[in-house]
C-alpha cells in the first residue's frame, strides 16, 4: 500500500475513493494529541474530523499503536533532528554557536515546545515512551557537548555547559514559562555569556536577530 500517487487533499469528490495520505492522517493525530492529549488520538474521531472513512486509516497505519509510534518519530525528527542541526550550523565563535541553538529554541516553528511538553507528559505514563525520550535527551546533549568541544572546550567542561544550555531550555518548557519574545531576547546576551563563557559581539547579536526576522 503506497502513500504516494494521485491520492491527495485537493478537492476529492464524494465518490473519488480518496483516502487521504499518511501525512494527512499524521497531522490530524498530532493536532488531536496537542489539543486533547493521548486519549484524543482515536481512529474514528480522526476519520470524522477529516471527513474520511475509518477504513481509510488502515491504508496507512496498521492500528492505533502504529500512528502513535509515528507521532513519536515525528517528534524526534522535528525537535531532536532540528536541535542537532542547530549545533552543527556554521559559527565562527562559541558564542555564535550558542546563539544558533538559542535561536532554534526561540523559533517555535523549528522546535515545537507544545509537542515537546506533550511527549514528555506522555512519557510519565509509559516506560517505552520514557525510553524514547531518554534516548533523545542523550542524543541532544551529545550534540551540544560536541559543539562546545569543537571550539576547544575540554570534555568535562563541555559536558557541564551542554547540560546548562539544555536543562535551562527543558525547564522553560516544563515550567511553561510565560514571557514575551522581547523579554526573552533581552536576556540572550547574558545567557550566552553564562553558557559560553563569552558575551556575543554586537555583530553576532545583529546576525542572530536577523536570523529570527527581527
Amino acid at each position: 500500500m503506497s502513500t504516494s500517487g494521485t491520492d491527495g487533499p485537493s478537492g476529492p469528490s464524494a465518490d473519488s475513493g480518496w483516502r487521504g495520505s499518511r501525512d494527512v492522517w499524521l497531522a490530524a493525530a498530532k493536532a488531536a494529541f496537542l489539543d486533547g492529549g493521548l486519549g484524543a488520538v482515536r481512529i474514528q474521531p480522526l476519520a470524522a474530523g477529516l471527513g474520511l472513512s475509518r477504513t481509510s486509516f488502515y491504508w496507512f497505519f496498521r492500528d492505533r499503536a502504529a500512528i502513535l509510534d509515528a507521532l513519536l518519530d515525528l517528534w524526534d525528527v522535528q525537535n531532536t533532528d532540528a536541535l542537532v542541526a542547530a549545533t552543527e550550523a556554521y559559527a565562527e565563535t562559541v558564542s555564535e554557536a550558542v546563539l544558533n541553538v538559542i535561536a532554534l529554541f526561540i523559533d517555535e516553528a523549528r522546535f515545537e515546545p507544545r509537542f515537546e511538553l506533550a511527549v514528555r507528559g506522555w512519557a510519565h505514563g509509559s516506560d517505552a515512551v520514557m525510553t524514547r525520550v531518554n534516548r533523545a535527551d542523550a542524543r541532544r546533549l551529545d550534540a551540544i557537548r560536541a559543539m562546545f568541544e569543537r571550539f576547544g572546550i575540554p570534555s568535562d567542561e563541555a559536558d557541564v555547559r551542554a547540560r546548562t544550555v539544555y536543562l535551562v531550555q527543558i525547564g522553560y518548557i516544563s515550567m511553561q514559562v510565560r514571557e514575551t519574545r522581547e523579554e526573552r531576547l533581552t536576556r540572550v546576551p547574558d545567557y550566552v555569556k553564562t553558557f559560553a563563557g563569552a558575551a556575543p559581539t554586537p555583530a553576532e547579536m545583529a546576525r542572530f536577530r536577523a536570523g529570527l526576522g527581527l
